[in-house]
């Protein structure tokens, strides 16, 4: 694994740690950020990996695994298909209420263990483990 695969890994961790502290404090539109986050970055490490340079600047998760050609099982393909689409909203809402409103707490700790899933599934690819 390159220095540069392990410090995304390694952010991957931290965030979660962070959005594992958001949970707790009840602040969930950031435990959803977080886990878009979360796979972002988890999703880079394995870009990193496959093209061999730093990976594009976005934050397009399915653009992201296409370069990577990153595949994943069903359910969490669907998965980051709608955390994808969190992206925007939770980095630039238009109607704070209505988000909070929209992403309460059985929310939030669903997205966040299918986070968890899914970057345990890239965890264990096997460009990741040189």
């Amino acid at each position: 694994m390159t220095k540069e695969e392990k410090n995304w890994l390694d952010m991957v961790e931290y965030d979660l740690a962070t959005a594992k502290q958001m949970q707790k404090s009840g602040r969930y539109v950031h435990v959803i950020f977080m886990c878009h986050l979360v796979i972002e970055k988890a999703l880079k490490a394995i870009v990193c990996a496959e093209i061999k340079k730093v990976p594009p600047k976005t934050h397009d998760l399915i653009y992201l695994m296409t370069i990577g050609k990153i595949k994943l099982p069903g359910n969490l393909l669907d998965f980051v298909g709608i955390i994808n689409n969190t992206g925007v909203v939770t980095r630039y809402p238009e109607d704070l209420a209505k988000l909070v409103h929209s992403y309460p707490k059985e929310i939030a700790e669903r997205y966040l263990s299918q986070a968890l899933e899914v970057v345990s599934c890239i965890k264990q690819d096997p460009r990741l483990k040189k």
